[in-house]
């Protein structure tokens, strides 16, 4: 379906002080595709993000999902066509419980209350977590308040699922359980982070950013196993990969 398509062509973003974070970014994803960015600190990750999710405005270039282009007027349109998962689960769960939290965005469409009781139903059911639905957010494990970040999201039906380091402050448990979660998604998917092996299990593609710029664009398992290339831009091979040399020698 074309709407699903999301490209940037020539994007630029400069932050009021004058500092430049994305320098001329072009790309497609199409609909149903797995993608990873990864990049060490200050390379623009975060940034590319919440231009893609209609959260900031290009300072030059263009973002559009399929027909429609990213502007002031459509911004709105784009931001529920495009869910975005912030890194911190704390700043998406501000209700009193999570059903509360869940039903946020679909009462702001307007939804009658038996439709937005079964989308928060659904959505839970979905991450796993309906067993929490009286609950408050703040006595639930992260594990679980990042599913409940994902749910809140997935509630409003976003044709681009987009998360920026979804796995951070996780304990291994409820990492692969994150990991479960989202290779169960047939969304498209977005994913911004520096767990490469995350981006490995749950990612075909995989983008490397530097300085504002991508710097590699390609299958997740060739970008994350080129050692020269990881070192040109401050990172290291996969753990998985790591080990699996070791257990060579």
């Amino acid at each position: 379906m074309s709407h699903h398509i999301l490209e940037l062509k020539d994007l630029y973003f400069s932050y009021p002080d004058g500092t430049e974070a994305l320098k001329g970014i072009s790309f497609k994803i199409f609909h149903g595709e797995s993608v990873g960015i990864a990049g060490s600190n200050g390379s623009g990750k975060t940034t590319l993000l919440l231009n893609l999710a209609g959260h900031l405005l290009p300072t030059k270039g263009e973002v559009s999902i399929g027909e429609i282009l990213l502007t002031k007027k459509t911004r709105h349109e784009i931001r529920r066509k495009v869910g975005l998962v912030f890194q911190r689960p704390d700043d998406q769960l501000f209700m009193p419980t999570v059903y509360e939290d869940v039903a946020f965005g679909p009462v702001n469409l307007g939804l009658p209350s038996e439709k937005v009781d079964e989308r928060v139903r659904n959505a839970l059911e979905m991450v796993g977590c309906l067993n929490l639905i009286n609950r408050p957010p703040h006595r639930i494990s992260e594990g679980q308040k990042s599913a409940v970040a994902i749910a809140t999201v997935m509630a409003m039906k976003p044709d681009i699922l987009v998360m920026d380091e979804p796995a951070s402050n996780l304990d291994p448990k409820s990492r692969r359980q994150l990991i479960n979660l989202l290779k169960g998604f047939k969304h498209t998917k977005i994913v911004a982070s520096h767990d490469l092996d995350l981006i490995l299990d749950v990612c075909e593609r995989c983008m490397i950013m530097k300085d504002g710029e991508i710097v590699a664009d390609g299958p997740a398992e060739e970008v994350l196993f080129n050692e020269a290339l990881l070192g040109e831009n401050n990172l290291e091979l996969p753990l998985s990969r790591q080990n699996s040399r070791l257990s060579f020698r």
